[in-house]
């Protein structure tokens, strides 16, 4: 007995030491091995329980209780009979002694051994382990740990971890199923015993007019259920203590919640009692209505549980309801439940959204708990998205009612996140209903008819809702200027939200929401059209005359919203095309003649160079608006390419008046002095003309040859930004060689267009074209040749990127105007082999061209090309690239793979003879520089192209014809260039040994769809020599639980590549890799091959393999745990 106390005064001390500030990592080294060291002996649990019964340390306590948890978990297989009878009965007891002296933590902890033992051991050896916890909740005085202790099995032996066989846990979730009406049986009776008990108390005084208890529920939502009289019974007022309690209740439910089936053993009476305890999160009564003189802490004169116990049993119960709500598999008896819940649920909306004369809803909702009200908003998106469809039809349930709620629920809101959240709900309400009237095309109207009222208060509330005019305080509130992780700011990401809303809108009812948004446009639109009589010009300078601060105000608002509202009106395009194109003409015709007039009228008067009394917010307001209206405009590039192919004969004249005005608004925009963001809205307005609309006329337009003349003629000094220039180019080019709609062939001017193109190239190209001669003659400055290099090539990208998709003729012009830069490119590709920036450029070029344009390049030419670039990369070279992970140099290699992956898909014979260079170079130089590496990015293109190299030219490795196959049956393929396809293999093999996870499922697909194409599994090399290797390593993978997101698919193939010859696999390859396996004994592996049964079908395959890898790694686990010298029987 001294013994024990010296060494419990020892541990103490050691544990003081080791969390003493002051202690060194080293001497924390020490300590450590010391615990580790005794916590190993064995029976080191007898001087643990001595601990827990003796000291008032914690960190002694939690140590203790570690060395048993680490006993139970992972030795206990090894401790004798009596020895865990003694452990059984003592630690229940020392619970019961020490529960309320204890801090909860360790009170905590010592549930959880008790039960991590009855999750070994109950019913056979701890036949009273459940019926202790049930009795302990029956006891008053002891109701809490009860409750612990319910919850901590629920969550241990329901869900339990991989540490126990497959057939163990499904004995344990029998077991709980059989006890869940008991239990839940228990937990109403707790609930309802403290409401009533408090309730009584509660409603002695009358109820006073202002504390909206009584009043008579709003609307019909539930008349005549037998639960609106409950739900109205006044609050109870619980002390703390009770509070407390009912807190665990909740907290077992929402766990039980969580895997229990749906069943009737959810009483109507559980349901209504935990929507009692919801009714505590939106219960105001925060503040007593006392009179003044009595103090503030009075309330916890009366003993009541504090505002945030109260609002916690409201999140509680939220969350019970939740979980419930969030099962999708609704038995038939358990739907008239569903619906009652439903019911109790908008009674608490109805409380929450309602309004009085000392709140408003939004301070109603302003002063609750935001848990409370995220659970709440989480109830009402899974209503919506789970079960509307059950629900909405019921007459019992008033959906039109319930939506005038969620209204004011959305609207309300008191932060931006909560208003998002609720916005979400709408969009998945208005999916259901476009879905539902497309289905139901034959009452589309009476559908319609019964939500129309709540589509138009929804539409209008959104519009004014992005307004500054109606929301001024909130909008300034929002950031515009951090991008998100979409690149979005929290602005445009609010103004997005409710575009997608307002469209959704615009599809169910179109001509009211045009109706609706239109005039709103109109009315901003004429303060932006009228500022022109305030310009006063003095000199050079022009200048904007309003000065008087609420004026300046007054049109900064106005312009946030003409900014909003065009991009509203843009977001609308997309439904005035397609069959709806007539029946809406004249309404999208007002639209772009309303936004051509106010492009043209923002370019003449260039409202962006104006002077104004506070450019900081008028002058970006005034480049915003005039770049929107442009934008709105691009957005109906489709309607107006409909325009052009549907009404053209008729109404020539109105199309070329449009197109030839929105021309003239974006022509002076492109110059280098106008700012970058209406320099790039004006450019890409012109490049949806060119490639959308592509009217006939257009190059015939002054405002065009203007462009071309400043495009072919500028240089260094007076370029266009980058991005523009490119912008610009592709326009130009797409005039030129995209096809115009509604014309024959012959009528196409592809002769004089493709001069013109020609042209166009050649001054585009000039400096680039000169490099040629004059590189390797004189040492130049290298960075101008550069600039040059990486100026040009991304133009000429973007040109042969934007015709890849089109006509022969458009991809034989460009290739005629782009011959001499091919070939200049391909002569300076080795002088700049050594800088990859430019390399880098030169493969993003040749990239496109072989996508686009390799017929148009003939065989020659791209052979020449691809042995350039095989000769150019030595195996240096390459290495030196690859290592430089994240590099230019890097990006080098990957495009030059890419650039193999499309020659070796190209039909035909043609580039057939690179195959074994290609393959070479893949195996023999790329694969052992990335081979040990993690490379991720060499490594993705360089297995795509060894999977295309596979795919596509299969019968480079095997011959046999279908013919051959027939005649011989399959035993006698013949095979070439073994040895690469071989090497191939192993290479695929070898990257399911390592761990990035994304070559892995990769490389996985690529094999599957091998043998789904080719037979891959079956053929005769395959099978013989490689098939069970890859199902071993594979199931290692599945063991080591290294790629454990890949589970299904690694299980697929596995089963795939067994169901080639299943006798085989059952027969030879089972026994095999068990007699294989590492750290389990011959009786274990007896079981696991009995438990594996010989399954044939996938569902009962996928089964038997989680099983095994279950079982496996549980009896591993079990033997390392073993003391050494354990006698098992």
């Amino acid at each position: 007995m001294a013994s024990e106390e010296a060494s419990l005064r020892a541990l103490e001390s050691l544990m003081t030491e080791f969390f003493h500030s002051c202690t060194t990592n080293e001497r924390k080294r020490e300590i450590e091995e010391l615990l580790n060291n005794f916590a190993q002996q064995t029976g080191a649990w007898r001087h643990c329980l001595f601990f827990l019964s003796n000291t008032r340390n914690e960190y002694v306590m939690m140590y203790s209780l570690t060395v048993f948890e680490n006993l139970v978990n992972k030795m206990w297989i090894g401790v004798a009979s009596q020895d865990k009878m003694e452990i059984r009965s003592c630690l229940p007891k020392l619970l019961l002694a020490q529960h309320k002296s204890v801090p909860y933590f360790i009170r905590n902890k010592l549930c959880k051994v008790i039960v991590d033992i009855g999750r070994q051991d109950w019913p056979m050896f701890y036949h009273d382990f459940f019926t202790n916890t049930l009795q302990l909740i029956q006891s008053p005085a002891l109701a809490q740990l009860g409750l612990v202790m319910l919850k901590t099995t629920s969550e241990e032996l329901a869900c339990p971890r991989e540490d126990l066989s497959v057939a163990r846990k499904d004995e344990l979730r029998k077991l709980l199923l059989e006890q869940v009406p008991t239990v839940l049986g228990l937990l109403t009776g707790i609930l309802e015993t403290y409401w009533d008990k408090h309730s009584v108390i509660a409603s002695t005084p009358p109820p006073s007019p202002t504390s909206g208890e009584s009043v008579e529920l709003l609307g019909s939502l539930f008349q005549g259920s037998q639960y609106s009289k409950l739900l109205c019974q006044p609050m109870a007022a619980l002390d703390s203590e009770s509070q407390q309690l009912c807190c665990l209740v909740l907290e077992c439910l929402a766990h039980l919640f969580s895997w229990i089936p749906l069943s009737t053993s959810i009483t109507p009476t559980l349901l209504a009692s935990i929507f009692h305890f919801a009714r505590f999160g939106c219960d105001l009564r925060t503040k007593h209505k006392t009179g003044p003189f009595i103090s503030s802490n009075s309330s916890s004169s009366n003993g009541e549980g504090s505002k945030e116990d109260r609002a916690r049993l409201g999140v509680l119960a939220m969350t019970c309801v939740n979980e419930l709500v969030s099962k999708n598999c609704v038995p038939m008896d358990f739907e008239e439940y569903l619906l009652r819940m439903f019911q109790q649920t908008f009674f608490l909306l109805q409380r929450l959204t309602r309004e009085n004369n000392a709140h408003t809803i939004k301070s109603r909702l302003q002063e609750l708990d935001e848990s409370y009200l995220e659970k709440f908003t989480d109830f009402l998106r899974l209503f919506v998205s789970v079960h509307l469809r059950r629900i909405e039809s019921s007459p019992q349930f008033p959906i039109v009612d319930f939506l005038a709620l969620l209204f004011k629920y959305t609207f309300n809101q008191p932060t931006h996140e909560g208003y998002f959240a609720c916005l979400d709900i709408w969009t998945v309400f208005l999916d259901f209903l476009t879905t539902k009237i497309k289905s139901r095309l034959a009452d589309r109207e009476s559908v319609l008819d019964r939500y129309k009222d709540a589509l138009v208060l929804l539409l209008s509330e959104v519009l004014n809702r992005i307004q500054f005019r109606y929301n001024q305080a909130q909008l300034e509130e929002l950031d515009d200027e951090t991008l998100d992780d979409d690149q979005q700011t929290e602005w445009q990401r609010y103004l997005r939200q409710s575009l997608e809303v307002v469209a959704k809108v615009m599809e169910l009812l179109p001509s009211h929401a045009f109706s609706t948004l239109f005039p709103v446009l109109q009315e901003n639109l004429d303060v932006y059209l009228g500022l022109q009589q305030f310009i006063a010009t003095t000199g050079t300078s022009r200048r904007l005359n309003i000065t008087a601060e609420n004026d300046c105000r007054r049109l900064h608002c106005s312009l946030r919203d003409l900014s909003s509202l065009l991009q509203a009106v843009g977001r609308l395009a997309e439904h005035f095309i397609g069959e709806v194109f007539a029946a809406r003409f004249s309404d999208a015709l007002a639209v772009v003649e309303r936004l051509v007039d106010v492009t043209c009228y923002g370019s003449q008067t260039s409202l962006y160079d104006l002077e104004t009394a506070v450019p900081s917010v008028l002058k970006p307001d005034l480049i915003d608006v005039h770049a929107q209206a442009l934008a709105a405009l691009q957005a109906y590039s489709h309607w107006l390419a409909q325009f052009y192919s549907e009404v053209h004969s008729q109404n020539q004249s109105q199309f070329l008046n449009l197109i030839t005005s929105a021309i003239d608004a974006s022509s002076p925009l492109i110059t280098a002095k106008v700012p970058e963001k209406l320099l790039l809205s004006s450019c890409h307005l012109i490049v949806s003309i060119t490639s959308t609309v592509r009217p006939v006329f257009l190059v015939t337009l002054p405002a065009v040859l203007n462009i071309f003349n400043l495009i072919t003629t500028e240089n260094q000094t007076h370029r266009l930004p980058q991005e523009a220039h490119l912008l610009v180019c592709r326009a130009l080019s797409n005039m030129l060689l995209l096809p115009w709609p509604n014309l024959p062939e012959n009528e196409q001017e592809w002769q004089t267009r493709s001069s013109n193109h020609a042209s166009l190239l050649t001054a585009l190209t000039r400096e680039y074209r000169i490099l040629r001669g004059t590189v390797n003659i004189t040492p130049r400055q290298p960075a101008l040749d550069n600039t040059v290099i990486q100026q040009t090539l991304p133009v000429l990208r973007d040109i042969v990127d934007s015709i890849s998709g089109e006509s022969t003729k458009s991809r034989q012009i460009c290739y005629q105007s782009l011959q001499e830069s091919v070939q200049v490119s391909l002569s300076l590709f080795p002088v700049f082999i050594q800088h990859p920036d430019v390399t880098d450029e030169m493969l993003a070029f040749f990239l496109t061209l072989f996508q686009a344009l390799r017929v148009q390049m003939g065989v020659a030419f791209t052979g020449q090309i691809i042995q350039t670039f095989l000769n150019m990369f030595t195996r240096e070279q390459l290495a030196a690239s690859i290592l430089q992970e994240g590099s230019a140099g890097c990006r080098v290699v990957q495009k030059f793979l890419k650039i193999l992956q499309v020659v070796v898909q190209e039909p035909g014979q043609a580039f057939k003879p690179f195959l074994p260079s290609i393959l070479s170079l893949c195996m023999e130089q790329v694969y052992p520089v990335v081979a040990e590496r993690s490379s991720p990015d060499v490594k993705t293109e360089m297995f795509e192209l060894l999977y295309q190299i596979l795919h596509q030219n299969w019968r480079y490795f095997f011959k046999t014809s279908v013919l051959t196959s027939v005649q011989r049956g399959a035993g006698e393929e013949t095979m070439e260039n073994e040895a690469q396809f071989i090497a191939a293999m192993q290479a695929f093999g070898q990257s399911f040994l390592q761990p990035d996870i994304h070559i892995f499922k990769q490389n996985l697909s690529y094999l599957e769809s091998l043998n789904s194409k080719h037979k891959l599994y079956h053929r005769k090399l395959f099978r013989t020599s490689m098939l069970f290797h890859f199902i071993n390593v594979l199931l290692q993978v599945l063991l080591h639980k290294s790629h454990d997101l890949l589970q299904e698919e690694i299980t697929l193939a596995i089963y795939n590549m067994a169901s080639v010859d299943f006798d085989a696999f059952y027969s030879a390859f089972m026994p095999e890799f068990l007699n294989g396996c590492q750290g389990v004994d011959t009786s274990q592996r007896a079981v696991l091959a009995r438990n594996f049964k010989l399954e044939r079908d996938l569902p009962s395959f996928t089964q038997s393999m989680q099983r095994l890898v279950n079982d496996l790694r549980y009896y591993r686990l079990c033997n390392s745990s073993l003391p050494t010298g354990t006698i098992k029987l």
